[in-house]
């Protein structure tokens, strides 16, 4: 054996010795904060059955019992009081089902404290030390319930809620310190990365109030920014959309950098993972950068009416990879915003709402075509939805077969409301006006004569080739 591979051999026992070490390190102090932690909750156990512990212990639990029958004895009394208060507003209602829930905690939480100046006032204060910690715990335990019931979602409500106690009751026992080690002590080392429980449960707290903070902002903002009339409703959806984004992105990256987490790989890895996006989620991408476009130009917004292709409907959202229209049948048709950008849309309220429509009909030649043109005009003006500012037309448009042609356009402003429907009224009004006043809407007639022995070969039987003559 070379004095080269002797020597790759002991480095080699060297570097496992020393890992071997490591290990045994963070288990013989893991095991130590562990016996530490017992050996303190051993002490205040037996402390627990000193004669003036034990009293504090059960006063405690009579003012807990106390607080039970107020709450029985006064809850329903309360219940009865605001039934009677007619005209609150909702978040009070709210507030006050919340407190009747927690009746009971908050009378304890009452009488502790008045016991507990009480005992400070006749009496050493180390006789109600015990009492004034189980007060604090209690306090707090009834802080964090009314200030959880701001996050919406049951199960992060109910992790945020006893996590938060536990680290309450950890800090007012004084053991935070000895639990942050022991947290801390139990890690996994990724080469020059070493993740411990209490960098994760550090992690996840920052990002989840970062979050919670962002989603807050951003919902705030959107309310005010909806309500803001000088912009214009595309403008509006772009904000909002742009304002999410910067705001969870900022939560996002302010609670890696927090909890010193290096952002140089994340970069590398995001440029990788856009290439990877670019070629593989095309129409994606397309469908994202097109809905900007169409937020940018503001080519269509939430409210107008629109037709592609087969589909009327108006707008109900601009989305970020698709536009909702909803149809008069109540169907909602999702397009992708490509598709908006490279087919023809028209867009029937894009500058305003006001909308033409066109009609035809014919009436006889018997008929006075100026004062068909005059009834069709007056029944036009009948209907509900034909604007008066913006008065209808009728003209001629041809000589038929039948009929004299006559084309009537009216306005209206509102095509939300449907096209086929207000043609319908319009033509029925025109039945009734023409019924009213002796116009009749002919219908194409066709008279066919047989000629019989005039037009036979002569022996008094038709010719098979005869003539038919034929005149509408």
């Amino acid at each position: 054996m070379g004095p080269e591979e002797t020597t790759l051999e002991r480095s080699t026992e060297t570097a496992a010795e020393g890992a071997t070490q490591d290990t045994l390190d963070t288990s013989a102090e893991f095991a130590e904060l562990g016996l530490s932690l017992f050996e303190r909750a051993e002490v205040f156990m037996t402390s627990l059955f000193r004669p003036w512990n034990a009293y504090q212990i059960a006063i405690a639990l009579a003012l807990f019992v106390v607080a039970h029958l107020l709450r029985m004895w006064l809850g329903p009394k309360l219940v009865d009081w605001v039934r009677g208060k007619e005209g609150w507003p909702k978040w009070r209602l709210r507030l006050f089902v919340l407190s009747n829930q927690r009746l009971r905690p908050i009378f304890f939480v009452i009488l502790i404290w008045l016991t507990v100046v009480a005992l400070r006032e006749y009496t050493w204060p180390s006789r109600s030390y015990l009492l004034t910690v189980i007060g604090n715990l209690a306090t707090a335990w009834l802080f964090i319930i009314f200030a959880t019931r701001l996050i919406g979602n049951s199960f992060i409500r109910t992790l945020v809620r006893y996590g938060a106690w536990a680290w309450v009751t950890l800090n007012i026992v004084g053991l935070l310190p000895e639990a942050e080690q022991v947290l801390d002590s139990a890690a996994v080392e990724v080469g020059d990365t070493r993740i411990s429980v209490l960098l994760l449960l550090q992690a996840a707290v920052i990002l989840g109030a970062l979050f919670f903070g962002a989603r807050f902002l951003s919902q705030t903002s959107a309310a005010r920014i909806q309500k803001n009339e000088d912009i214009s409703p595309s403008m509006r959806v772009l904000l909002v959309k742009f304002l999410q984004v910067l705001l969870f992105g900022a939560a996002f990256f302010i609670g890696l950098k927090s909890i010193g987490f290096d952002l140089t790989g994340l970069a590398v890895l995001s440029g990788a993972i856009g290439i990877g996006l670019g070629f593989g989620l095309q129409k994606v991408v397309s469908n994202l950068v097109s809905g900007i476009i169409i937020l940018l130009d503001k080519s269509i917004k939430p409210g107008d009416v629109i037709s592609l292709g087969k589909t009327f409907g108006w707008i109900n959202s601009l989305g970020a990879r698709y536009v909702s229209v909803v149809t008069r049948n109540g169907k909602e048709y999702l397009i992708p915003n490509e598709d908006l950008i490279t087919g023809q849309v028209v867009n029937w309220s894009h500058s305003n709402d006001f909308v033409r429509l066109d009609i035809y009909f014919g009436t006889a030649y018997d008929d006075n075509p100026h004062d068909v043109r005059k009834l069709a005009i007056e029944a036009a003006k009948g209907v509900d939805r034909v604007l008066a500012t913006r008065p209808a037309v009728c003209h001629i448009v041809g000589f038929g077969d039948s009929s004299v042609d006559y084309i009537l356009r009216f306005w209206i402003k509102d095509p939300t409301g449907g096209l086929t429907n207000i043609r319908g009224n319009v033509y029925l009004a025109l039945w009734d006006t023409f019924q009213e006043n002796g116009i009749s809407i002919p219908f194409p007639q066709r008279e066919v004569r047989m000629l019989g022995d005039e037009m036979g070969d002569g022996d008094g039987m038709p010719d098979l080739g005869a003539k038919a003559a034929a005149s509408d």
